[in-house]
């Protein structure tokens, strides 16, 4: 239950940070401010699926890693942290900021510079959980696959 609580939950991670980050850049370069304001705040709304299955995916990995060692379980808990902070420190301020300045329609210089470290966070993230995805696929490969005799 536990490994289908996590894999469920990265993978709903993933795609709603592949969606934001699509949407922001088809957004952008179409142009429409109405739209960008439309995606800035789908974004804030979309946080309140993002954050409880990012939170799933910590809690169900630390209880699927206790007392297991290897290098994918290290590679994969050294990226959690890195994940996390990037997602807190940089993209949820970058969302709050971008929906009020899009919402304000102020899409000045500053507007520009966030969106572009958002998209930059949120990139690095994307590439962050696809790996933890890929070492995840590969952990659980090997815990089923059948023991050579």
């Amino acid at each position: 239950m536990m490994v289908r609580l996590h894999a469920g939950a990265g993978i709903v991670a993933l795609l709603t940070i592949l969606s934001f980050w699509t949407a922001t850049v088809i957004s952008e370069w179409a142009g429409d401010a109405a739209g960008i304001v439309a995606v800035k705040q789908a974004i804030l709304w979309g946080m309140a699926v993002l954050i409880p299955a990012m939170i799933a995916v910590g809690v169900s990995g630390a209880v699927l890693a206790k007392g297991r060692r290897g290098a994918l379980i290290a590679r994969k808990q050294r990226r959690m942290p890195v994940i996390a902070l990037n997602g807190l420190l940089i993209l949820v301020p970058c969302a709050i900021f971008l929906a009020a300045k899009a919402e304000a329609g102020q899409f000045d210089s500053r507007f520009v510079v966030v969106q572009i470290v958002e998209l930059v966070a949120g990139g690095v993230n994307l590439v962050l959980i696809s790996l933890n995805l890929r070492d995840g696929l590969s952990l659980s490969r090997a815990r089923t696959k059948p023991a050579a005799h």
